[in-house]
Parts: structure tokens; sequence; C-alpha cells
């Protein structure tokens, strides 16, 4: 069964125009540009079933830059123009995957308690499950990618991740899981 890339998505195909606006396909990332990066990610969480606002979370993860990617294409006080783009949930996902300040947060974040630092504003709070669930779908689609296309992140991250993935597993789908037990 192919993977549904939602083209026809009116939302998508504005999110990759604004993508290709501000340059996401002449910047360098692995495996090819950050744009080519962008749709691969939103397109394995489509592969996995994900709602419509998490694949395009999925595409525009890197908006605003993240705990691991600092270089953003909009700054988080232009969060209206991605949300205008994208629909106020989408552009929620996004915020809140790039706020993540990852040495707080991936440590607990399968704890029903678990602490979640935001790194543009240092609030620190305890998210819903389903927000935990979709960073952690989010994340390891993102993850994944990178150990897909960069052989030196493979080895370097491999072994952490496959750790961090075995502790994250009650927040990610069946699909989800499936491709992080691949990882080799």
């Amino acid at each position: 069964m192919p993977v549904p890339t939602d083209d026809r998505d009116p939302r998508a195909a504005h999110a990759l125009a604004l993508l290709r606006d501000l340059g996401a396909a002449e910047l360098e990332h692995p495996g090819g540009t950050l744009l080519a990066h962008l749709v691969r990610v939103r397109d394995r969480l489509a592969g996995w079933g994900a709602r419509p606002e998490l694949r395009l979370a999925g595409l525009c993860h890197a908006f605003y830059g993240t705990d691991g990617f600092p270089s953003g294409l909009l700054p988080v006080d232009r969060r209206s123009e991605l949300a205008a783009v994208i629909g106020t949930g989408a552009e929620e996902l996004v915020y809140f995957y790039a706020s993540c300040d990852r040495g707080v947060s991936h440590p607990t974040l399968a704890d029903a308690s678990g602490s979640w630092r935001d790194r543009f504003t240092g609030r620190v709070y305890c998210p819903d499950v389903r927000s935990r669930r979709d960073f952690a779908e989010l994340s390891a689609a993102n993850e994944l990618d990178l150990a897909d296309h960069d052989p030196a992140f493979r080895a370097a991250h491999g072994a952490a991740l496959r750790g961090l993935f075995e502790r994250w597993a009650p927040l990610l789908g069946e699909p989800a899981r499936r491709d992080c037990g691949a990882l080799p």
C-alpha cells in the first residue's frame, strides 16, 4: 500500500511553499536538504497512521529550531504566521516539539508525572498524555530518518536511541514501535 503524502491537503501544499520560500530546500541536512528530511518525516508519520495535524507537524517540526537543531526558519514570536498556514492544532504541536529541553524532558517522557521544560520560556510542567505521545512519535520519526540517512549519526547515537525508544514504547503506536525496534 502506498504511503499517503498529503499532497492534496491545501495546508500541506501551503506549508511546502512556505518551507521553500524560507530556504529549506537549500539547507543541507543528512539525506540531502532540510526540506527532503521534513517530507520524509511527514511521510513516515503518515505510514504509521498519524492524524493529519501530526503529519503537518512532522512536515514543519524545524520551523522554530529544536534543542538539537538550533537554526529555525522562523522565530517563535512569529507563530501566528505558521498557524495561518497549517492550523492552530498543528502549529501547537510544532511549538511543543521545538520547545523541548531534551535534558529535562526526554528521561521522564513516558512517566505519567514526568517533567517537561519549555526551552523558550523556562516553564516546567507535566504535559498531557496525548502531547507526550505526539512528541514521542514525531521524535521517533525524526531520529529514525536521521539514522537512515547519516551513518555517522547512527553509529554515534544508535544505541542511545534504542534505549530511548524502549523507554518511550508505551507512548508509541505499534507501527512506530516496530520501526524503532528495527533500528540497527
